[in-house]
């Protein structure tokens, strides 16, 4: 399996001693975040200049982006256009530094919404840039997350859309959490578009903790995306975590720990 992590473990890093952290840990990539200020220096506007450097830094190490994660939500139609065509830049941003995806939100549903119009919706702003992600080669990844950890409607988005450049990142903690599944009824129902994971544990009202300590079973998500063949990235989203010489090579440990 492969593993990277976020930036939001190294928001004040720039991109190279970022990807050094990971080869020194035994990551397989890395996930940069975009539009939270973090000083890696990889956003939608960045130069070409930037992108070339990003580049150099990722031969450099020998450590890919795997990921750019955004904060594009589509189930608001009084903010969806800009984050449209936001999301388009971040296709090209991914393109130009090798990632093979972005992640996406469906977004908080506006008051009054139905679940079904809302479906509708954030199946046509995806389907707007399944074209130019099919062009360059990229995934645009819809997470379980916000008002669409239930994975019943993140499969209805998907079957809207129906395009190969369209995809899920499964946070494995949200449909167990707060969308009514297990871990495996929720991988049943995503699995035919799981294109990138997202790994992290918790325990009820204290936050994040190691894994192994909270609530989410990662030994079956692990055996589960073996079982699939899956060969994309698990992608640990450690928000607020603290230092992260805290937690980054136990975590990576465990996980590894899991693999059959």
């Amino acid at each position: 399996m492969k593993y990277a992590f976020m930036t939001f473990s190294t928001p004040e890093m720039e991109l190279a001693p970022v990807l050094a952290l990971a080869r020194e840990l035994g990551y397989d990539g890395i996930e940069v975040r975009v539009s939270a200020g973090h000083k890696h220096g990889l956003e939608p506007d960045a130069t070409p200049e930037q992108r070339t450097a990003a580049c150099d830094a990722v031969r450099a190490t020998g450590v890919p982006i795997c990921c750019v994660a955004t904060s594009c939500r589509f189930a608001d139609p009084a903010i969806r256009e800009g984050l449209v065509q936001q999301a388009l830049q971040c296709i090209d941003l991914a393109a130009d530094v090798g990632a093979g995806c972005i992640r996406v939100f469906g977004g908080q549903l506006p008051e009054g919404t139905a679940r079904e119009a809302a479906v509708e919706q954030v199946a046509e702003a995806l389907g707007r840039l399944a074209g130019r992600a099919r062009e360059r080669g990229v995934a645009v990844c819809m997470e379980t997350h916000d008002d669409w950890c239930d994975p019943h409607h993140v499969a209805a988005v998907m079957q809207k859309v129906d395009d190969p450049a369209i995809a899920v990142n499964w946070d494995i903690m949200h449909p167990v959490r707060r969308g009514g599944a297990t871990m495996d009824e929720a991988f049943e129902i995503l699995k035919p578009w799981i294109r990138h994971v997202h790994f992290h544990d918790g325990k009820p009202g204290e936050g994040l903790c190691l894994i192994g300590q909270g609530d989410i079973d990662h030994r079956r998500a692990v055996e589960l995306l073996q079982g699939l063949g899956y060969d994309g990235y698990l992608s640990g989203e450690w928000i607020n975590r603290g230092p992260h010489e805290d937690y980054l090579a136990a975590e990576l440990a465990t996980m590894r720990g899991y693999e059959a």
